[in-house]
């Protein structure tokens, strides 16, 4: 995945490293594979974070086939690894581009040679706009996106890229609801007449939207104010195209991990009537997918039927597999149905679940399969320690090791320096250092 990738400053692997078994070291990216190591055998540093690789390229394969029938795009969300081998293997895999949340991640995937950038978020005022100019002037040839909801976010991108006298900027216009993005149509059309009066400097590009921020605990209400978000779209759609004339090339971008069937539904057919624009997606944490939130969001979007491929209604929950594993020893039994392994808050995500034991390891190989919560089932997470309850018969002792399931990627997998790529075998294959600031 990461040929011709410049993935870090520093490519070596070192003991300081989770993961990397200790006095091991330094050990350059590609001669990872001929360690030989695997994490249940006793000799990387635990706890350990992998990525399945085959989980990972079948999530991608899938998605990229349902985007396709679809007659969309997918700029996959890069914040959820932020490790730009990943994202490099999605775009050459056929992804249109690569989605980022700030400028400094923005110029982590430049610096790794991908060139198309949706910067899905705001800039800012003056010195966001003038950071972002400056990276335009390191990476001249980037083609990057901008979101902009508002006049005072317009002007200071007007008055950055004149100083710089930068080429025009693509500017999306975000509308929204529950975080950024203007909140009716009058507020795009201000957005777009900013935009108009930068004499050039500025591109009107688009509409971008985020529809996870529309999302509550009920279904159906949910459902409602994302249609509602995508209307509005669709009408500042229209505002943005009357404003460029019918031939400029442009773009519809939203689509989550979770509702992106509703944004295809809605948005696919604005894009597709209009000849010129492109739906673009920004599902990330959908090729990881995990063992709980995630889980969930693709029951629900089985549940509503939204899920289709070659023409008929297909199953996400059996398409996708969780490719994410924590991986972590037996430290001590201080109690009947009690285990303490050494995994906490610091290794793994707790804010939507807590982890979920699925195996158990002893001497390198796979002794039980945990199916049901009764058997084992982690109560609570300190910073360095995970409390898991076991039945009374439970086989767990100290010094086995757990493969855990995760719930959230995006807030497990910022935890990590590099993320271990696994074989069917649970060989180590890759590493593939994170560049979370």
């Amino acid at each position: 995945m990461a040929d011709g990738i410049i993935l870090r400053e520093a490519d070596m692997l070192h003991d300081g490293i989770r993961g990397v078994p200790p006095g091991a070291g330094p050990i350059p990216l590609d001669a990872v594979a001929a360690q030989g190591w695997h994490p249940a055998e006793g000799t990387m540093s635990l706890p350990v974070l992998t990525l399945d690789e085959d989980a990972f390229a079948g999530n991608r394969a899938l998605m990229l086939r349902y985007v396709a029938e679809q007659g969309a795009a997918i700029a996959p969300h890069s914040k959820t690894p932020m490790a730009p081998a990943l994202a490099a293997s999605l775009v050459a895999a056929g992804a249109w581009g690569t989605t980022v949340a700030d400028i400094r991640q923005a110029a982590v995937m430049l610096r790794a040679g991908l060139n198309r950038l949706i910067l899905a978020n705001q800039v800012g005022g003056p010195g966001g706009a003038r950071r972002l100019a400056r990276l335009h002037e390191a990476y001249p040839r980037a083609e990057i996106y901008a979101f902009v909801d508002s006049p005072e976010a317009a002007s200071a991108l007007d008055a950055a890229w004149r100083e710089a006298r930068l080429a025009p900027l693509p500017v999306v216009v975000e509308v929204g609801t529950g975080r950024a993005g203007a909140r009716d149509l009058a507020a795009a059309e201000r957005v777009i007449t900013a935009v108009q009066a930068s004499e050039g400097r500025l591109r009107l590009a688009g509409i971008g939207a985020y529809e996870g921020a529309a999302a509550t605990v009920d279904a159906e209400r949910t459902r409602t104010a994302i249609a509602d978000l995508a209307a509005l779209a669709a009408e500042a759609f229209g505002k943005v195209r009357a404003a460029v004339g019918p031939q400029a090339p442009l773009i519809l971008t939203a689509g989550g991990s979770v509702y992106f069937d509703l944004i295809v539904q809605h948005l696919g057919p604005v894009a597709a009537a209009d000849g010129k624009a492109r739906l673009v997606l920004r599902s990330g944490a959908i090729f990881f997918h995990d063992h709980g939130i995630y889980k969930r969001g693709l029951a629900a979007l089985d549940a509503r039927q939204g899920f289709r491929l070659g023409g008929a209604v297909a199953s996400a929950s059996d398409g996708f597999r969780p490719a994410l594993r924590i991986w972590a020893e037996v430290l001590s039994r201080p109690a009947p149905g009690l285990a303490i392994c050494g995994m906490g808050m610091r290794d793994v995500s707790f804010d939507q679940d807590l982890p979920t034991p699925l195996r158990l390891h002893r001497d390198g190989r796979p002794l039980a399969s945990f199916a049901r919560p009764e058997e084992a089932r982690v109560m609570k997470l300190n910073d360095q320690h995970g409390f898991l309850a076991l039945g009374a018969d439970s086989p767990v002792a100290v010094g086995d090791v757990i493969e855990f399931g995760i719930s959230h990627p995006c807030t497990c997998l910022d935890r990590w320096r590099v993320i271990w790529g696994i074989d069917g075998q649970g060989r180590v294959q890759a590493a593939y250092p994170t560049c979370f600031g």
